[in-house]
């Protein structure tokens, strides 16, 4: 007799929907290590090679007959995969998005969050307990570190980045950037949201700000994009300066890595580098809502507290910061993936906030 079947004997009531969404939720790891399975493995790739049967797809892989058919079978039930093995299995939407080397490929995504990131939240009870980052427990050192010091590490974090970043064709619909002429990206890693910018405004000029490790990536994606002959990049730590005179500081998904001290000190060289009135603060990052309806920011809060001790804030909470760095909040925009854009003027000396 099940735990359950004990409890429903006993009279207990034991609520069915309720210990289904205990299930549900408890084995949802299995779910997303599963399609990093697949990833790991290949089998996206291998699909679309011609290799339609579990047995083809292990000898493809490397790997055990019956623990691809396994596999397979549970990918297919979770929408990943279509078919099955006496008909051959096909790519869906979504398995489209795990191949390697096209554009829109979250492959590289899946695989750091299978990795690294899974590793990281089998620390979350000491995580929440001495609200400390989970990674760091884990692996001995910060995400900062480990992006510097491990070799690749820094590239396929960048490329995880890019396969979340789907928000980045929104900016340039949401706010007006012909009103001036140049744009930085602050930690702006694989230049992937400022090329998207300037593919969008042809007579805009750029800069990019990020560590040393992190700028071949950026200025690959800017030569492969077009956009090399109107941005330069280079080395430096925002923390401690940034650029004067430009137009419009972008902030995508930095402050969320930081406690409010430190995003205060950026903000403030952001608003003493301001040259006029008119520049303006672009912060990307997930909003928490008051009415805690939408999960999403909800689990990217928590997993920031794993990877970097970082934290996704209330509006209020930004509001609070800009204050604190001479900026106030003129607008704020919905994005894709329930990302927020908001975009900080400066107040001017003596003016009331």
């Amino acid at each position: 007799m099940t735990v359950v079947d004990a409890d429903v004997a006993a009279g207990n009531g034991t609520d069915e929907t309720a210990a289904r969404a205990v299930v549900d939720i408890v084995t949802g790891t299995w779910r997303s290590q599963a399609l990093y399975a697949a990833v790991a493995l290949g089998l996206p790739d291998h699909l679309a090679e011609g290799h339609v049967t579990s047995a083809s797809l292990a000898a493809r892989a490397q790997a055990d007959p019956d623990g691809v058919l396994r596999l397979m079978r549970l990918l297919v039930a979770i929408g990943v995969f279509d078919g099955d093995d006496r008909t051959g299995y096909r790519l869906t939407p979504i398995s489209r998005l795990l191949r390697t080397g096209t554009s829109t490929s979250m492959r590289e995504m899946c695989r750091l969050y299978g990795e690294e990131f899974h590793q990281a939240w089998g620390s979350v009870v000491t995580a929440v307990r001495t609200g400390r980052s989970g990674f760091e427990h884990a692996f001995d050192r910060t995400l900062h570190e480990y992006l510097a010091e491990v070799p690749g590490a820094g590239q396929r974090f960048l490329d995880a980045m890019n396969a979340g970043s789907a928000f980045f064709a929104d900016v340039p619909k949401a706010f007006d950037f012909s009103r001036g002429k140049t744009v930085a990206d602050l930690g702006g890693g694989s230049g992937n949201l400022l090329s998207t910018v300037l593919e969008a405004h042809p007579r805009l000029r750029g800069l990019l700000v990020d560590k040393e490790h992190m700028l071949p990536v950026a200025r690959n994606q800017l030569v492969a994009r077009g956009c090399a002959d109107r941005c330069e990049v280079v080395a430096g730590d925002i923390f401690r300066a940034v650029p004067k005179g430009v137009d419009f500081y972008l902030l995508s998904r930095i402050l969320q890595d930081w406690d409010d001290g430190e995003c205060i000190t950026l903000l403030t060289h952001c608003r003493r580098a301001m040259a006029d009135e008119s520049a303006r603060v672009l912060i990307l990052e997930r909003v928490i809502p008051d009415s805690g309806t939408e999960v999403l920011p909800l689990l990217w809060d928590l997993h920031l507290l794993m990877m970097a001790g970082g934290r996704e804030r209330t509006l209020a909470s930004y509001e609070s910061i800009l204050d604190g760095a001479g900026l106030r909040l003129e607008a704020v925009h919905p994005l894709a993936l329930e990302t927020r854009l908001l975009v900080a003027a400066p107040v001017a000396p003596g003016r009331s906030r």
